[in-house]
């Protein structure tokens, strides 16, 4: 008996130890992502998410959502016991319509949270204590919740979805999912599951994390050569710029509106996420009718399936949405294309009265824009030469008592200076202030 227990004993230590030794080497190696292997601390905790949501999402799928939400869509509660756990979610109904209505395919959905692939780790140069776990595929983050932020998240989900029904190109992180997780002997942990504003994430060359303000907002660039994933801070962006062209009167409106939500939640401290690609040759739109031909193909090219995947898009086949595409406009325009099969534009006109399309004016309202032809269509907006991939994210922090205190406290320690902790309004406008001077 004693034999076996120091057995388990000396098992436990190796397993420690070589738990400890890769924690070092992966500190050592400095990288953004890596796989959560069998040796690492996470690895029991991922394969039980992967055990509960599954489940999750198949009582999703069993029981399709409504077409219209109600109060009990958005206070439910569903709780599954397993082996070793149970997992709860929370407002399922309601994130199952949401997903629905961004044409996501729930058993693709689950596929990608379920997959045998292990997760991936993200290691943040955030100051949140929050874990980062990507799906393998890296369409989709998890990330760890306090209670407070969970409860914050659905006491305004009704009006978050009501703000994404009414803007379906808002650049607002989309959150598919709230659970937590209750292992015996350990702290009960929720979390988010969330689209990933950088997917898919081949050949970005530089990421952001924007606030607007100077203070704690450098960080040192990874040396040239070093495969390491870095997102770098505002004061890291000086001298670049967002170069949209015609797109850029879309942008900025649309950073004023996501703003202006979030300041009648009453929150501040969330980050405008950028990311820099270079376009193929093929995608690169230096004249109107490729930017019409790129998006017929968007629109029509994909079928009834990537139709659903572009919330809001026009339904009529010859009517494309064109966002200040003439270079001085100031007003949007329609534009009807004739394509051939093959998706070869044969026939552009213009139109300039949006009186004349009721479904226009509503994409008037609505600040609905030119999508790519892409996986993430709503977190990426093409340039001439760039594609920028945006989203405004961490929409939890609330100007408290305490954080009027730090903000006193703040403007004797840096003054002078800009930093994150003032109140919505002001953040939200220096925010904007900041989007129009660095976007061309």
């Amino acid at each position: 008996m004693a034999n076996a227990s120091g057995s388990r004993m000396s098992r436990q230590s190796s397993v420690m130890k070589r738990r400890s030794f890769w924690r070092l080497r992966q500190q050592w190696k400095l990288l953004g992502l890596f796989e959560i292997d069998q040796e690492h601390e996470f690895y029991d905790l991922t394969c039980m998410l992967k055990a509960g949501l599954k489940a999750a999402v198949q009582d999703a799928i069993d029981n399709p959502p409504v077409d219209v939400l109600t109060e009990a869509d958005c206070a439910a509660v569903l709780k599954q016991v397993h082996e070793g756990f149970e997992m709860r979610t929370y407002a399922g109904p309601a994130f199952a319509f949401f997903r629905r209505s961004l044409g996501m395919s729930e058993k693709e959905y689950q596929l990608s949270l379920s997959s045998e692939s292990p997760y991936l780790q993200f290691i943040s140069n955030s100051k949140s204590k929050a874990d980062f776990f990507l799906t393998n595929n890296k369409g989709f983050f998890l990330k760890t919740q306090s209670k407070r932020e969970i409860q914050f998240l659905l006491t305004h989900l009704p009006k978050y979805l009501q703000h994404l029904e009414r803007y379906p190109h808002s650049l607002l992180v989309k959150f598919l999912g709230v659970h937590s997780i209750i292992i015996a002997g350990r702290k009960k942990k929720y979390f988010i599951i969330m689209q990933s504003v950088f997917y898919p994430d081949e050949r970005i060359s530089e990421r952001y994390d924007i606030k607007g303000c100077q203070v704690s907002r450098w960080m040192e660039p990874v040396p040239e050569g070093r495969q390491v994933i870095v997102v770098l801070k505002d004061l890291n962006f000086e001298g670049k710029a967002i170069c949209l062209s015609h797109q850029r009167s879309w942008f900025i409106r649309q950073v004023k509106l996501d703003t202006q939500f979030l300041q009648g939640l009453n929150v501040l401290d969330y980050s405008l996420l950028v990311a820099f690609q270079p376009l193929y040759a093929d995608e690169l739109s230096h004249n109107f009718a490729s930017i019409i031909t790129r998006t017929a193909k968007s629109v029509d090219g994909w079928g009834c399936h990537q139709r659903a995947m572009v919330p809001g898009a026009i339904s009529e086949e010859s009517a494309i949405l064109v966002s200040d595409l003439l270079s001085g406009a100031s007003v949007y325009q329609t534009c009807e294309a004739t394509v051939d099969g093959k998706g070869n534009l044969q026939d552009v006109s213009l139109r300039s009265s949006p009186e004349s399309s009721p479904e226009l004016s509503q994409a008037l309202a609505q600040n609905r824009r030119l999508l790519p032809n892409y996986k993430n269509p709503l977190h990426v907006i093409d340039g001439p030469e760039l594609r920028y991939f945006v989203g405004i994210i961490d929409l939890f922090t609330v100007y408290s008592l305490r954080k009027r205190l730090e903000h006193l406290w703040k403007c004797i320690r840096y003054r002078g200076q800009t930093f994150s902790t003032v109140c919505p309004a002001q953040y939200a406008r220096r925010l904007c202030q900041w989007v129009e001077t660095h976007t061309l």
